[in-house]
């Protein structure tokens, strides 16, 4: 059963000949969209996306889950496939989502805000780096890792401002392929808010490379501009 601490946490198969594959995460923003990560979408119809899906679970039927197909993707229009920078985008839900105790949506920090401590991370994604993927929601704690660590991993050009990472040395912990578009929800606020969104790494859990993730703060702005 999918956790209720991450109800605000979608999964979105793709459908073809009648068979749905689950490819990203998403968070829900409010009723009417949810936020995942540009690099999900690339190459989608940004339009007219009536072929994919957004749901609570995957493979459980557990009756309280909802689905609803996407009438219109945002893309951020400075996302970057090689740099994998402003990995952001909108999903339009073509419904609204009814909110309960398994359905809610997920605070957004102030733009700006600089994330810190230890957060969770969670997905449908593969348990391990070219490991098999679950039939329920998984979740693990990363902390967060200075913008300086991280680029000492990484390369100083290659993590930019618009990213955030989290892991931990010795490995072992991370988001992992099937993750991407999923959240990083913080709490350092005193409540939990979407502090990234699972975007790129080196590998899954490998020590030391943490994992790289899409900074919301940075883009708060634009998605109070966009989500309307």
């Amino acid at each position: 059963m999918a956790d209720n601490h991450y109800v605000w946490h979608l999964k979105l198969p793709g459908i073809s000949f009648g068979f749905a594959w689950h490819f990203c995460g998403a968070s829900i923003y409010n009723e009417n969209w949810a936020i995942c990560a540009g690099h999900c979408v690339q190459g989608e119809d940004m339009n007219n996306p009536d072929y994919l899906q957004a749901k609570l679970n995957q493979d459980v039927d557990e009756g309280t889950e909802q689905t609803v197909i996407l009438s219109k993707i945002i893309q951020h229009e400075d996302y970057n496939g090689f740099t994998i920078s402003n990995d952001i985008s909108l999903l339009k839900l073509s419904q609204p989502l009814s909110f309960n105790d398994n359905v809610r949506a997920i605070d957004i920090p102030a733009q700006g805000h600089a994330a810190s401590g230890d957060c969770i991370v969670s997905g449908w994604g593969t348990t391990s780096e070219g490991g098999s993927t679950p039939s329920v929601l998984q979740k693990v704690t990363v902390p967060i890792v200075s913008d300086d660590e991280c680029r000492d991993a990484y390369g100083q050009s290659d993590i930019e401002d618009s990213m955030i990472c989290a892991g931990v040395p010795e490995g072992g912990k991370d988001s992992c392929q099937g993750d991407s578009g999923g959240p990083l929800a913080c709490s350092d606020t005193g409540s939990t808010y979407l502090a990234g969104i699972v975007s790129w790494g080196y590998g899954c859990a490998r020590p030391g490379y943490p994992g790289v993730y899409a900074e919301v703060s940075y883009h708060v702005d634009w998605i109070k501009a966009n989500a309307v």
